[in-house]
């Protein structure tokens, strides 16, 4: 398959708002992929690279060579190449790069160098998210979309899965099971404003209460004595976090899979800025950390997932020991929800998740059975471009614009904007970070790729015709950046919303 056709397919999805006829292009091209081309053309159909990272970035495709008159690169042929850039390093590999980005890009015809700055930048605007190539990939096969959306989380990605749903169809998807060592996509939480509204979307007459600790989300995997640690974004930092390979090395089973948070905790037993985490996770020295468990996917040849939780959380605690278990209440009203609530954000954390005793573990999905609840309204959004400074500010990146996913169009809706909340150490930090991803500037605006979570408080939402979504943020503070989280994480316009009715 030529590279062409997944450019075209892009600009026929980018040209429609309809949903339905997105998923028709994305199900015709992939219907034309060879069984080698599947997982490839699965990744480019929704506007990504297979690979992490290329050592490219904007300033790397500025200066692009003329163009090619005629499309000749197929998909494969495209993968190795950035498959060999990924893994480029040591003395010399910048001049590598180099030359081999502008060899290939020298082969690509206007059009398809357009789509690779995209694909490099995480910049495709085409409005096709991997949960539309996935329905594209039902309609394709013929396949129940929640066979091939249970595959995909429990293989970790779709792309994973695609040549089984073509080659083998609902048998072969129901044999993808959770296979520990290959970390799966996180169970999510819901949101809700209080105790009150917590408990009655769970409608339950009993419900656990979790301390929400201020650390990164963790998944361990456990096989003998080989320990693999994952973030929910299924990034590998194993190697990152030796303390917590011995404290999961230690359980007492063969094999194990348990989900948690990782922090950093202070000698007063309180969690240090999640800052200092962040910092701890993306390297192999600094502060220490500290695992804590909340969930047993499995142990020992027996998949949890289906399992009730109050079975699981039995599970749990036979195998981990106290000090590394989040901590948990069962009780039986509101008034219960809001004294573990209380007992959490005095020791210093965000708050709580209460759970359903009753729910499996929906892995990758915003599962029905769990709610979080926070003591202010807060959300995930993404920074779409930041303003210079001035005043005291000068020579710094300061006033960032806010956006929420738009699922829909792919695309993200703007709330606003905010300077409040940042430390000194935080402006320096997000400069440097903001230049890295700028795509363009003018006198005072810079424009960024959508790709930076930053985690905003907020007193409450006031209807605007100012910004497309009809939609202001009042006060919006910076509470953190969120390296853990992806774009593809933010919270969407319907969450924002969400909270306008809640108010």
């Amino acid at each position: 398959m030529l590279l062409a056709e997944v450019v075209d397919a892009s600009s026929r999805v980018a040209a429609t708002r309809s949903r339905l006829a997105k998923v028709e292009v994305l199900a015709e091209v992939l219907g034309r992929a060879a069984p080698e081309e599947l997982e490839v053309a699965t990744t480019y159909l929704s506007g990504t690279l297979r690979q992490r990272r290329t050592g490219l970035g904007w300033r790397s495709t500025r200066k692009a060579p003329a163009a090619a008159d005629e499309p000749s690169l197929g998909i494969l042929e495209v993968d190795a190449v950035f498959g060999g850039l990924a893994e480029l390093s040591g003395p010399g590999s910048k001049t590598v790069r180099e030359a081999t980005a502008a060899d290939l890009f020298g082969r690509a015809t206007l059009a398809e160098q357009r789509w690779l700055v995209g694909a490099i930048t995480g910049n495709v605007r085409q409005g096709a998210s991997d949960a539309l190539v996935q329905e594209a990939v039902a309609k394709l096969t013929g396949l129940p979309l929640a066979a091939i959306r249970s595959a995909a989380m429990l293989a970790g990605s779709t792309r994973a899965i695609v040549g089984t749903a073509v080659a083998e169809g609902e048998p072969g998807l129901a044999a993808v099971r959770l296979e520990v060592g290959r970390p799966v996509l996180p169970m999510l939480a819901a949101s809700e404003p209080d105790a009150e509204a917590a408990w009655k979307r769970l409608g339950a007459t009993e419900v656990s209460v979790d301390w929400k600790l201020d650390g990164i989300r963790l998944q361990a995997h456990k096989v003998g004595d080989r320990v693999l640690l994952a973030t929910r974004t299924l990034e590998d930092i194993t190697a990152r976090l030796p303390e917590v390979v011995e404290v999961v090395r230690a359980l007492p089973a063969e094999r194990a899979v348990v989900d948690g948070e990782a922090l950093a905790i202070g000698p007063d037993g309180r969690p240090r800025p999640f800052q200092e985490t962040s910092s701890r996770t993306a390297s192999a020295t600094g502060v220490a950390i500290t695992p804590y468990f909340f969930d047993l996917l499995h142990v020992d040849g027996e998949d949890l997932l289906d399992r009730p939780a109050r079975d699981r959380s039995e599970r749990l605690a036979a195998l981990v020991p106290d000090e590394h278990l989040v901590p948990r209440s069962v009780v039986d009203g509101p008034d219960g929800i809001r004294a573990v609530f209380d007992a959490a954000v005095a020791a210093g954390h965000e708050g709580v998740v209460v759970k359903s005793l009753d729910a499996t573990y929906d892995a990758g999905r915003r599962g029905v059975g769990w709610v979080k609840v926070k003591p202010v309204h807060t959300l995930d959004l993404v920074v779409l471009a930041v303003e210079e400074g001035s005043g005291r500010r000068r020579g710094w990146l300061s006033n960032i614009h806010l956006g929420a996913r738009d699922p829909e169009s792919g695309g993200f809706v703007m709330l606003g904007k905010t300077f409040k909340g940042m430390t000194d150490e935080m402006l320096a930090w997000q400069t440097e970070r903001f230049t890295e991803l700028m795509t363009e500037r003018d006198d005072w605006v810079v424009r960024v790729r959508p790709e930076q979570v930053v985690e905003v408080a907020f007193d409450g939402l006031q209807r605007s015709t100012r910004y497309p979504g009809g939609l202001a943020l009042r006060f919006a503070r910076v509470v953190r950046y969120r390296d853990d989280k992806t774009a593809d994480e933010a919270d969407t316009i319907g969450d924002v919303r969400a909270f306008l009715h809640s108010d």
